[in-house]
């Protein structure tokens, strides 16, 4: 299994991320990714699943920063569907993650962007 798969559902790309830990190591690939999809190919809805991920370091949030203040710039929508562990309970202190807008699953990520 590849650590980022890419999905399209309807107009949204969907990067899934398929690691259990997400550090510094894999933070360079995943911005190029965020970057070609952003910045290349100027997709306006994407959501990033890290659902699966037990561990998302700094580094790594800030990949994912950098495409939500990319996104706001072309006047896109970034959604983040959250991870379903302890990792979580660290992210209700750090409020990193509510300005990409997270959710629990694809689903609702997905219904958000009708609103």
């Amino acid at each position: 299994m590849n650590d980022f798969e890419k999905k399209v559902q309807s107009d949204v790309i969907i990067e899934v991320v398929n690691l259990t830990r997400a550090t510094y190591k894999e933070a360079l690939q995943f911005k190029k990714i965020l970057t070609e999809d952003i910045v290349e190919k100027k997709l306006k809805k994407v959501v990033i699943d890290i659902s699966q991920c037990d561990f998302v370091d700094s580094t790594f949030l800030g990949a994912m920063i950098f495409a939500k203040r990319r996104m706001d710039e072309i006047g896109g929508q970034l959604r983040v569907i959250q991870p379903k562990n302890t990792f979580g309970a660290f992210l209700e202190r750090t409020p990193i993650l509510e300005v990409m807008e997270p959710h629990d699953s694809l689903e609702k990520a997905m219904l958000s962007f009708n609103d």
